[in-house]
């Protein structure tokens, strides 16, 4: 493993002053699940590790304004438990619900995961499809930032290298509409995902009203199926109907060979789990 220095700052100004001075050349050390695995396979190599477990303030859960404020050293297994998120993004309880075990969660952290930018983690559909933000910091101020424009590619995100996601924003989820996380796991329960399908939707007088898909682990990033979107609004909620959108999907998909299943199976198990949400939260058999 290649050798750094371990820095552990008590409060965000310094952790910033860190970011700052060693631009470039420096990680943050969260909840360590898979900044560790990278360390060891030696797939990244830091001269400098800024530790985030002294300071204080990053992991509150709360509502303001009708929307979630969640800090960025929040737990995921904080996520899943929290009455408050439960309330007001039930989906997104569900999607920390699904993610690994519970030793994972137990540790691993909101902003740790959103900053890894791993496709095929749980919580990315949902986060698009709620409209949630992030709050990205550093010695310059405060930036918000769309869920949908911070993952730009397989591990990438859009944030600088001298900030930190110290809050997520995520807007109170719509009363009386159905809504889902399904995957498909072709091993364990706490495997990731072959392909993942978040989904909300509501039907007012015969017609869908609101529907929204995104789909995990069969692209670079999480990807809001809008085609699908589109096509429904409006209509009237048949099984033939959603069949037909659903068959967008692998138009959209860019999913690539791996031990979970091939290219062209993952597309396929794209259509076949998006039809599948779709009569889950608009009630259609």
């Amino acid at each position: 493993m290649h050798d750094f220095t371990f820095h552990a700052p008590d409060s965000l100004s310094a952790v910033l002053d860190l970011l700052a001075e060693h631009d470039g050349d420096a990680k943050l050390l969260a909840g360590g699940t898979s900044l560790t695995t990278l360390l060891k396979q030696s797939l990244i190599a830091p001269d400098h590790i800024v530790s985030l477990h002294r300071v204080p303030g990053l992991d509150s859960i709360e509502v303001s304004n009708g929307e979630l404020r969640i800090g960025g050293l929040t737990t995921q297994r904080d996520m899943e438990r929290s009455s408050v998120v439960k309330e007001h993004a039930p989906l997104l309880a569900e999607a920390y619900r699904r993610v690994a075990t519970v030793r994972i969660r137990n540790v691993a952290t909101v902003g740790g995961g959103i900053a890894q930018a791993d496709p095929a983690m749980d919580p990315p559909p949902s986060l698009l499809i709620l409209g949630a933000s992030v709050v990205a910091t550093s010695t310059r101020g405060e930036r918000v930032i769309p869920i949908s424009e911070v993952y730009a590619d397989y591990y990438e995100t859009t944030l600088e290298s001298d900030e930190i996601v110290t809050e997520l924003r995520v807007p109170a989820q719509p009363s009386g509409a159905g809504w889902t996380y399904i995957k498909y796991l072709p091993r364990t329960e706490d495997d990731y995902a072959t392909v993942s399908v978040a989904a909300i939707g509501s039907v007012e007088g015969g017609s869908i009203a609101d529907i929204r898909v995104a789909l995990g682990a069969v692209a670079p990033t999480a990807v809001r199926a809008s085609v699908v979107e589109e096509a429904l609004a409006g209509q009237a909620p048949t099984l033939d109907a959603l069949r037909e959108a659903s068959q967008a999907v692998a138009d959209i998909v860019d999913p690539t060979d791996d031990p979970r299943g091939s290219a062209w199976y993952k597309r396929d198990m794209s259509v076949v789990f998006t039809r599948r949400a779709l009569e889950q939260v608009l009630g259609v058999s």
